[in-house]
C-alpha cells in the first residue's frame, strides 16, 4: 500500500521540478493528469560513455516509470540511447538499467539523488557486474581490460 495519492502526486511533482534543475532538461508531468504506471522521457547532458568501443557519447535518453507504489519501490529506468555498458542493456535488449548497482533504496530517497547514482553509473561502469546480455558481456571484458579506467566525471547539473 502506497502513499495517499494526493500526498504521492505532490512528492513526485516537487522531485521532478528538482530533476529539471538538476539534468537541465525539461520533460512533462502534469499532476492533474496523471495516470499511474507514469512513464517521464528524460534527457541527460555532460555525462561521458561509450555508444561503442573507444566512441564516446555525452548525451543520453532514458525513461523512468513511477508506479503507485513509488516512495516505498524506486522507480524503473530504461534506456534509449545508444550506449555500451555493462550495466545498462542497449535499447535493442531492453534498455534495462541494473539500479540494484544505484543507490539502496529507501523511503525517503529523492530522485534527484537516484539520478546523480544514475549519472555516477553511466560515466563508471561495474565490469565485475554485468547483464547477461552479449553487448553487456563484450562491454565488461572491454572495460575489464581497459589500459586506464574509464573515469567520466564531468560537471553535470546542479547539487
Amino acid at each position: 500500500m502506497g502513499l495517499p495519492r494526493a500526498v504521492l502526486l505532490r512528492r513526485i511533482d516537487r522531485e521532478l521540478r528538482d530533476c529539471r534543475e538538476y539534468l537541465g532538461s525539461e520533460f512533462e508531468f502534469d499532476p492533474d493528469k496523471a495516470e499511474f504506471p507514469i512513464r517521464i522521457d528524460m534527457h541527460m547532458s555532460n555525462v561521458l560513455a561509450h555508444s561503442a568501443p573507444g566512441q564516446i557519447v555525452t548525451e543520453h535518453d532514458f525513461f523512468i516509470v513511477l508506479t503507485e507504489d513509488y516512495g516505498f519501490k524506486k522507480p524503473e529506468v530504461r534506456w534509449k540511447s545508444k550506449i555500451f555498458h555493462p550495466n545498462i542493456m542497449d535499447p535493442e535488449d531492453g534498455g534495462y538499467v541494473c539500479t540494484k548497482m544505484l543507490n539502496e533504496w529507501e523511503f525517503n530517497t529523492r530522485l534527484p539523488a537516484f539520478l546523480k547514482s544514475l549519472c555516477f553509473l553511466v560515466s563508471n561502469p561495474n565490469p565485475m557486474s554485468p547483464f547477461g546480455t552479449e553487448s553487456c558481456m563484450a562491454a565488461a571484458k572491454y572495460f575489464a581490460d581497459y589500459d586506464s579506467k574509464f573515469v567520466g566525471k564531468v560537471e553535470y547539473g546542479s547539487d
